[in-house]
């Protein structure tokens, strides 16, 4: 069992970055994974399936998707004409810079979907090349991610971490606060560079084919499916991580959650974090978690959304997640384990 569950995870990990039809359907093909990976942890059942769709979460993303879809499709052309007021005012590298700040700290506030739903419709309207916006997504998608754990309102992790240390709502503001605000604020630095240095794109090159509302439904299906997948493929994996991943030393364990690149961080959290342990590791556990998230597309639901709204592949987004994602972890774990701030 352990050895397909391996195998199953190294193909959720490489498949997508050499099969076309994967890396353009990963919703469904993670969904499929899931499905397998069930089976082979002996999990398969209609109590699974039913403790899912009893799952509140699965139905609040779903429809919070669907709704700021619709929103964003009736009123885009007052938005639009904001982002042009704006962007005439002040330059569009402060914009971006003030805008990924934002998103980034309101996020531990109104959910990181709702964050990344705002992301990608303003990305949506900026007078940027499409690899600009593809670089700027990815650093902001790091940026809500890590806001989002500030508190238990902006995402599962955050709240599973509370609850399972029955701590109190700013715990993890206090505990991982200061690390939260500085990345944010580098995030939106790199990308104000990334956007200072980009050529300036006429309203004819940038805009995009207009998103019809089959294609906001199909956004929020194709979430509804990808957070599904979520939940089979973090049941499937607890075994694993019971019988291994949680018995690990805390700087052992700092980079095997880099896993979270590809598997739910929330069932991660719920299988290692414990009253017992120190500040210490709950912090490690909580940094290697988020920062992997933004590595790769399945790591974070920002990234699915971002991605599936700029069909940005999985090479794409590797390219520049997985470097960004490891210095950051090499950074923080000299200043976790090392100098220990």
């Amino acid at each position: 069992m352990i050895g397909g569950l391996i195998v199953l995870l190294l193909i959720i990990l490489f498949l997508p970055f050499f099969v076309k039809a994967v890396e353009h359907n990963l919703e469904y093909f993670l969904f499929i994974m899931g499905i397998i990976g069930v089976i082979i942890s002996k999990q398969m059942s209609l109590d699974l399936f039913e403790h899912i769709l009893k799952n509140h979460l699965l139905y609040y993303i779903t429809f919070a998707v669907l709704i700021a879809g619709m929103l964003f499709f009736f009123f885009r052309n007052r938005i639009n004409t904001m982002i042009e007021l704006l962007t005439h005012r002040i330059s569009i590298q402060f914009f971006v810079f003030v805008v990924i700040v934002i998103l980034g700290l309101s996020s531990s506030f109104i959910t990181a979907i709702i964050a990344s739903l705002l992301l990608t419709e303003i990305m949506h309207h900026m007078p940027l090349d499409r690899n600009t916006k593809v670089k700027v997504i990815v650093l902001a998608c790091f940026a809500i991610g890590f806001g989002a754990a500030l508190t238990p309102v902006g995402e599962p992790l955050a709240t599973i971490t509370i609850s399972k240390l029955k701590a109190d709502f700013f715990y993890l503001a206090r505990a991982v606060g200061l690390e939260i605000f500085i990345t944010i604020l580098l995030m939106a630095f790199l990308a104000a560079l990334v956007v200072k240095k980009a050529s300036k794109v006429d309203k004819d090159e940038f805009t995009e084919s207009a998103e019809s509302i089959k294609d906001v439904f199909l956004r929020a299906f194709k979430v509804f499916v990808f957070v599904f997948a979520l939940e089979l493929l973090g049941t499937a994996f607890k075994p694993l991580i019971d019988l291994y991943i949680i018995k690990l030393d805390a700087q052992i364990l700092y980079w095997v959650n880099m896993i979270s690149a590809i598997v739910d961080n929330a069932t991660l959290a719920a299988a290692e974090i414990s009253r017992e342990m120190t500040d210490e590791q709950v912090r490690a556990i909580i940094l290697g978690m988020i920062i992997s998230g933004g590595m790769l597309i399945p790591g974070n639901i920002p990234n699915i959304i971002s991605a599936g709204k700029f069909k940005i592949k999985s090479k794409e987004w590797a390219r520049i997640g997985v470097p960004i994602g490891l210095v950051l972890m090499a950074v923080y774990f000299v200043l976790v384990f090392i100098i220990k701030l």
